[in-house]
This record gives C-alpha cells, sequence and structure tokens, in this order.
C-alpha cells in the first residue's frame, strides 16, 4: 500500500532528523499508518514470475494458483482408529486449550473468505462429534454475504444419521463420507470398531436429504479392499453419489509402502473389464482433485484421487488449517505456521493476513514422488484432517 505524500513525507523527516521534540509527531504518525494498514484489503508486494509488475493476491502463490479453498480441521478427536489415518498405538492428543475455540475458527474462516476463499470444509479428527458443529456452520453460513459460496464436510458417518437434517438446515452444502468396504467385518478389521452399517444408513439418507452432493472416499489398499471396487462402482446405479478411489497415502504411522498401492489406472482396467465400453470419462473440473467417470445410465458416478501417481499440484487451490491452529498450505509439506499464536497476541485481521499470504508464497512448485514423501516427516492423517 502506498501511503499520502504527507505521511511518507512526515516519516522521512522523523527518521532523518530525529530530536525528543518530534515524539508527539511520530506517535501521530504511527497511529495513522496503523489505521490505513488495518483499513487496507492487503496484496503481497511480491510479484509473479509471468508477470513481475503484478502483484500477487494474498491467497495467490508465486506459480500462478489461487487458493479459494480452505479446509479447516475442527477437532483431532475421532470416533475410529482407521489403519491409514491413526498409528496403531494412538496419538497424544493437543491439550484443548491449544485447540482453536469456536470464535477463532470464525474468525480464521472470515479472514479468508475476506481475501477470496468460496469454499470451505470441515475435516477432523471425525467433526461431527463436536457438541457444537451445527453451531459452527451456523457462523459459516453468516458469511455467504462476504463470498461464501459452498460449506461441505468430511466424516466417517458414525454418527451423522441424527445431526444430518440439523447441518443442512444450517447451511451445510455438501458431504464426503468415508468408507473403505461394504463388508462388516473387514470394516471393523480396517476402522477397529464396529459400525459398517451407520455409514451406509448415513450414505442414503444424506442422499435423500437433497444435500448438494454426497461422496464417498475409499482409500483403496492392496490385498485388503482392491476386489470391492466394482461393488463401490455399483453404488452408483440407484444413489447420486460420487464414489472416489483414493490411492493410498503416505503419512506418519500409517505404514505405507509402494506394494500397498493400487495405482488408478489399475483399478480404471479392472473397472472397464467389468462394464466395457459403458465407462464413460466425465469432463475434468476447475481445480479437479478427482478423475471422474460414470457408467451410463447409472444416477451416479466415480473417480480417481491420483495423488501418488499423477498429482495434481499444477491445479492445487487448497489450503489447510489444522485443529490447532496451524496453517499448512501443502498436505504433504511439513513447513506450518502458527495463526492461533499469532491471534493469542493481539494481532489485527491485516497482520494475519499478511503472515497467510507469506506462507502461502511460499509455497513449492509440487510436492516430491511418493518414496520421497514415504521417508518425509509429517504429521498423521488425524492430526493434519482429512
Amino acid at each position: 500500500m502506498r501511503l499520502p505524500t504527507p505521511v511518507r513525507n512526515g516519516w522521512r523527516a522523523c527518521v532523518l532528523d530525529y530530536r525528543p521534540q518530534h515524539a508527539p509527531r511520530l506517535a501521530s504518525l504511527l497511529h495513522t499508518t496503523a489505521r490505513r494498514l488495518d483499513d487496507a484489503s492487503p496484496t503481497s508486494v511480491r510479484s509473479s514470475p509471468e508477470n513481475p509488475q503484478s502483484p500477487v493476491p494474498v491467497l495467490g502463490d508465486l506459480f500462478g494458483r489461487f487458493h479459494n479453498y480452505l479446509r479447516i480441521s475442527v477437532t483431532e478427536r475421532c470416533n475410529l482408529r482407521c489403519q491409514y489415518c491413526m498409528p496403531e498405538e494412538g496419538i497424544d492428543l493437543t491439550e484443548n486449550s491449544q485447540l482453536l475455540s469456536s470464535d477463532e475458527i470464525i474468525r480464521v474462516a472470515r479472514i479468508f473468505v475476506q481475501q477470496g476463499v468460496d469454499k470451505i470444509r470441515l475435516t477432523g479428527g471425525e467433526p461431527s462429534i463436536r457438541k457444537d458443529i451445527v453451531d459452527l456452520v451456523h457462523g459459516l453460513d453468516a458469511l455467504r454475504p462476504m463470498g461464501l459460496k459452498q460449506i461441505a464436510m468430511t466424516t466417517n458417518g458414525i454418527a451423522l444419521r441424527r445431526k444430518l437434517p440439523l447441518l443442512r438446515q444450517a447451511g451445510m452444502n455438501g458431504l464426503n463420507i468415508s468408507l473403505d468396504t461394504r463388508n462388516p467385518h473387514k470394516f471393523e478389521l480396517f476402522t477397529r470398531r464396529k459400525g459398517c452399517e451407520h455409514v451406509l444408513r448415513a450414505i442414503s439418507e444424506a442422499s435423500a436429504l437433497g444435500y448438494d452432493f454426497v461422496k464417498v472416499n475409499v482409500v483403496v489398499m492392496r490385498g485388503q479392499n482392491e476386489d470391492e471396487v466394482p461393488a463401490f462402482v455399483e453404488m452408483t446405479h440407484d444413489e447420486r453419489v460420487d464414489v472416489r478411489f483414493i490411492e493410498y497415502m503416505p503419512f506418519d504411522g500409517n505404514k505405507w509402502g509402494r506394494q500397498k498401492l493400487v495405482g488408478y489406472r489399475e483399478m480404471l482396467d479392472g473397472i472397464t473389464r467389468v462394464y466395457g465400453d459403458r465407462v464413460e470419462r466425465l469432463p475434468l473440473e476447475a481445480n479437479h482433485t478427482s478423475k471422474g467417470f460414470r457408467i451410463a445410465g447409472y444416477k451416479g458416478q466415480f473417480g480417481f484421487i491420483t495423488s501418488m501417481t499423477q498429482s495434481f499440484c499444477s491445479d492445487c487451490n487448497r489450503v489447510r488449517v489444522m485443529a490447532d491452529g496451524n496453517l499448512k498450505v501443502c498436505l504433504f509439506g511439513n513447513t506450518e505456521v502458527s495463526l492461533r499464536d499469532l491471534m493469542r497476541r493481539g494481532a489485527s485481521d491485516a497482520e494475519v493476513v499478511e503472515t497467510i499470504s507469506q506462507a502461502i508464497k511460499r509455497k513449492k512448485r509440487a510436492h516430491a514422488g511418493m518414496d520421497i514423501l514415504s521417508q518425509m516427516p509429517n504429521r498423521p492423517m488425524i492430526k493434519i484432517g482429512g
């Protein structure tokens, strides 16, 4: 931001020829400058390599990507113990006092929306176990006049059904429900808990309640559930759901190995063997994470999230704020910055915005390859937020 000439000249005089009698004038200049910075809509002073003369927006990085999608983890707690998400020995939970409060979550969301975020997803842990989850959605819904268009949530579906109508009324647009097997026995092995039937019923009831979208997230692991891929595709026959097959990704404590990875091409080949030329490719959406397909005549669709075999870093528009208030600009990056500490020190919105902007400007063009990622330190998925 360029300050008016009288203010700039006043600063120059005080700095170059400071004397004790200048103290009142200096205090006045500090007040004026701070007020103007708070009133401004900050943009980064850094420029894009593609256009050195063009300032980069707050939520823009140096590779031309604009981050309009914010994922907020609202808890580290979960009522399941999924193998790929939580280490077998469990995790040390962050003290409640060190997690973002509801008011802090809404403030962070508002700041991001004011800078251009139009899509927010609540994650965890398991967000539906928060007692105030409906109130949180109400609070986010109030940000729509500022430009927020979509509120979604990723959930395991276990405790979801009784809250489905309330969440929809509060402003929730869509749901991603995690389910890696339709077999109750295998479900218990995968999650170390019972409840498969609760998840299946939650999927059906969410579809019937008129949510804008219901997606089913399936993490595919060799030797465990790759044989169920066609059965998941068949879910799309009568229900308007989007089944998304996710390549197994490495996180701390999930014992990832290349031998467990089932790539998207292998999964698609298996589906094609079953359905033949009835498999239809769907157009790619902007900032896509899923390569979409449908079976001709079916109500729903399916797709593949190919983080390991065909990354989509060049179109990434997502950043994450974790339950402890740390901002993470890449799922696989291990660099974080605490917005919680900044806010609790009394930072203004403008200072928070600048911290967010500088973090996004440091985002790399792409994450490392899968074998390198498996050796890099990172949080367990449950502490990042799905």
